[in-house]
């Protein structure tokens, strides 16, 4: 191997920013070149003799790059100075983007320790003519800008950060919290029920109880079948084939301060009583005292950022799941849990039964499973319970089953799918507590 010209004070350049920069300034498409025996090589701009640097990946990471024939050390000079004077240190911008809350955002709340800021839309946006339903907001975040012929990496600053921040939301808001991803653009049949699609927000309350009282009939069998023709023939909205996506003015994406907060406020509560209540009590988002603190220890995470950000992406793809694999979902609450937790000791015995030498871990994945949630969602009385969700999800993901809600939708009392409901119900409320307190429980040992 040639000199490494990664550079050792560049132990904090995001690969991403780096391969975005490389791209801008040294060219692409970039080739491989004899795959099969040098599967981790990648050269820039292309490969052997137009090849300027060459990068060589070690998994996900790149840790080194080294010069090819074309190299040019002044232009190498000049991408060292830029990654060192703008990419590593560049001016500070505030990042903005459209995230979704269940509640309505009707005011504004700014951490003023974190930078981050809570918006309502702006009246022009589209709104939910029900109360259940993904409300838009405007989400503000700090983030560090690249010069502006690198725009790429900045935009992408920007997207990841409100990806990230938006699932730490998730996290610490009673309320589901979600961000519209590039790759939920796909197509769909869609039902517009008859006369809602002009439903103001005020008169949305009683059009969804008329529409959900017109579907609790027709479930229960008390819709005759020339009923339901006749509503469907005369009245019954209309079925469209559309695609996923929201838009609404948003004005600049990256701005230099935060915009001015709104008149209201969103209300603040006492974390006890904030995770005390339970379920949806018709107002709109309010949020706990401490959630500017909780940001801040979420930004100052060094490794353990990471770790907390996977952590909180399973809990983002279990509400996403839902509706599609309650399985699936209870599978992803699982893998929050298992983000976080170390894992055991492994050590070689010889199996009992056939007498072969084998991999054992120390403690093993139920073990640090049930430890994990004694010591961040203390309740010994609950371990039996929590070994149960273990084996249901081990069951799942290694196919031997699937949770009765997938299988059948049975009405009235089924008891195997009524505890299994219980069990994802049960998770769903002590992960959220578990990752919570995790996060609290760092003390800024990381800071």
């Amino acid at each position: 191997m040639g000199e490494n010209l990664l550079r050792p004070n560049w132990t904090n350049l995001d690969q991403h920013d780096l391969r975005l920069l490389l791209d801008k300034r040294i060219g692409g498409p970039g080739q491989f070149d004899d795959r099969r025996n040098n599967p981790n090589k990648f050269y820039l701009p292309l490969a052997r003799d137009a090849c300027k640097v060459t990068l060589t990946f070690k998994e996900k990471k790149i840790i080194a790059i080294e010069a090819g024939p074309a190299f040019d050390p002044a232009e190498w000079q000049k991408i060292a100075d830029e990654i060192e004077n703008t990419i590593l240190v560049g001016p500070k911008k505030i990042g903005r983007e459209y995230s979704f809350c269940s509640y309505r955002v009707v005011g504004s709340w700014r951490g003023d320790r974190s930078g981050v800021q809570i918006l309502p839309p702006p009246p022009e946006a589209p709104r939910a003519p029900m109360e259940m339903a993904d409300h838009p907001f405007i989400l503000e975040f700090p983030i560090t800008g690249a010069p502006d012929d690198l725009w790429s990496i900045t935009n992408h600053r920007r997207i990841r950060e409100h990806s990230q921040l938006t699932r730490v939301l998730n996290v610490f808001l009673t309320p589901t919290v979600s961000f519209e991803s590039s790759r939920n653009a796909e197509h769909f049949w869609a039902h517009i029920p008859p006369n809602t699609a002009s439903v103001t927000p005020e008169a949305a309350p009683s059009a969804f109880i008329r529409i959900a009282l017109w579907m609790r009939r027709k479930l229960s069998g008390r819709v005759s079948t020339a009923h339901q023709r006749q509503e469907r023939d005369n009245d019954n909205g209309e079925s469209r084939w559309l695609q996923r996506w929201f838009w609404a003015p948003l004005g600049a994406v990256v701005t230099d301060a935060l915009s001015p907060p709104t008149a209201e406020k969103i209300e603040e509560i006492d974390p006890g009583a904030y995770y005390a209540g339970a379920g949806y009590d018709g107002k709109p988002l309010r949020v706990p005292t401490d959630l500017d603190d909780c940001l801040c220890r979420f930004r100052d995470l060094a490794e353990g950022r990471a770790k907390f950000d996977r952590a909180a992406y399973w809990m983002d793809i279990a509400s996403r799941q839902w509706n599609v694999s309650v399985s699936a979902s209870f599978g992803s609450l699982v893998s929050a849990i298992e983000s976080l937790t170390e894992r055991g000791a492994v050590h070689t015995v010889d199996c009992p039964k056939c007498g072969k030498p084998q991999s054992h871990e120390s403690p093993g994945a139920t073990e640090r499973f049930r430890s994990f949630f004694d010591t961040f969602a203390p309740g010994a009385t609950l371990r039996e319970r929590r070994s149960k969700m273990y084996a249901l999800r081990s069951n799942i993901l290694h196919g031997g089953d699937l949770m009765q809600f997938d299988q059948n939708r049975d009405f009235g009392w089924a008891p195997p799918g009524w505890n299994e409901t219980e069990l994802h119900r049960e998770l769903w409320s002590i992960t959220s507590i578990a990752l919570r307190n995790w996060l609290k429980n760092q003390n800024g040992a990381e800071k």
